[in-house]
């Protein structure tokens, strides 16, 4: 790592057709993270059902995870925290951490909730009649004692089919919030605030706050406000402008998305940093990830075969389990174990895969093997646009 700063990031190898890069990110107190990344949800400081030290075997190689400051604010709460150090003491996970804001949780999970220029106000979940305040510096503060390497902004969050006014406020509000961010930031030695471009399906409205943005002193930056019910053709746009927005030489963070096909798409299209609880709430509802989709192991087709999940995969589950055995403890507590260890690793061998084909520059060839496998007949219309704007002809 070169100088003082807690986040170096450098751009090792380009594809000669797409977008995609594969690079390194240096943190000051963990190992090194290598991009293209996804970042397992570990909500609470655990993925449900697997050990930290699971993820962390060679085979795994879980280099960075996310936790949510609501609810680590909620539980533990911050007293435990700052007591023991922080959550990578608290969970025993000497890797990355990444923590979100907590503004999503309070308008996605909580009624009544109003978002004025001080915060976001809402009902307590615990006494109704008692009104809380999130404001900027206040998730700054709870992300501080929570102590991951990278933290974001409290941001104005609005759904992504929201039309109108609301939109364009919600982008400047946005770019206001984060100097209060960087201000109430007490651990910039150590802690990195990534800003996030909003402004919904509104090219203009995302180059306007791309633009202000960038001219902060950051040292990363995230897309959000996608993957939120828009259609599929405004998002891989919206995802392919904010790429050609935002500096080359800092890494791209699209927050919520982990579908293997829009991985792969949006890898092309430039974004280097991913997270999403898909992989392990499937796990929790029976379901495995596959190359050709899911599997769904509570059907009773499954009752009698006796080959893993997949005869390819390298993750512990696949190497001593059959469908068989998954299917038969389909409603016991293990079987959230076995799963969620295989769709992790079935989503951090994805993001090797694209690694290695970036590297050697055969990632065009990768994605067209990938996608006839997933789709071995008509590919989705806004796939084969999305990969032809990067010089890729499915």
């Amino acid at each position: 790592m070169t100088g003082n700063s807690p986040l170096t990031f450098q751009v090792l190898s380009k594809c000669s057709k797409t977008k995609a890069r594969r690079g390194l990110m240096m943190l000051r107190q963990t190992k090194p993270v290598e991009t293209p990344v996804f970042m397992p949800v570990g909500t609470q400081g655990t993925l449900k059902g697997v050990l930290v030290n699971q993820l962390k075997m060679d085979n795994m190689n879980c280099q960075i995870m996310l936790g949510n400051t609501y609810h680590l604010g909620m539980r533990p709460g911050p007293e435990i925290l700052k007591k023991i150090g922080g959550l990578h003491k608290f969970m025993a996970w000497d890797r990355a951490l990444l923590t979100d804001s907590g503004g999503f949780q309070m308008v996605s999970l909580l009624q009544l909730a109003e978002i004025t220029e001080q915060g976001v106000k809402f009902q307590s979940p615990f006494d109704t009649s008692t009104e809380c305040m999130l404001t900027p510096e206040e998730s700054i503060k709870l992300q501080n004692v929570i102590g991951a390497d990278i933290i974001m902004q409290l941001d104005d969050v609005v759904k992504t089919t929201t039309t109108g006014p609301r939109v364009e406020e919600a982008m400047h509000r946005t770019i206001r919030w984060i100097d209060r961010c960087l201000e109430a930031n007490e651990r910039n030695d150590d802690q990195s605030i990534f800003p996030i471009v909003q402004g919904g399906l509104q090219p203009e409205l995302r180059k306007q706050c791309a633009e202000a943005l960038t001219k902060r002193d950051v040292r990363g930056f995230a897309v959000g406000g996608l993957s939120g019910g828009e259609s599929k053709d405004d998002f891989w746009k919206i995802v392919s402008l904010s790429t050609d927005l935002l500096p080359n030489d800092k890494p791209r963070y699209l927050m919520g998305v982990g579908f293997a096909s829009d991985l792969i798409v949006c890898v092309a299209l430039g974004i280097d940093m991913f997270d999403c609880v898909f992989p392990t709430r499937t796990a929790r509802f029976g379901c495995a990830l596959v190359r050709s989709g899911q599997l769904n192991l509570r059907k009773q087709t499954y009752e009698c075969d006796l080959t893993p999940i997949d005869e390819k995969c390298g993750c512990s589950t696949c190497k001593t389990y059959t469908k068989a055995y998954i299917h038969a403890v389909i409603n016991e507590p293990i079987m959230c174990s076995l799963l969620t260890i295989h769709n992790v690793y079935f989503q951090l061998q994805l993001m090797r895969d694209m690694r290695d084909a970036i590297e050697s520059d055969k990632f065009p060839e990768f994605v067209k093997t990938y996608m006839n496998e997933l789709y071995p007949e008509e590919k989705p219309k806004w796939i084969v646009d999305a990969l032809k704007s990067v010089n890729v002809d499915l």
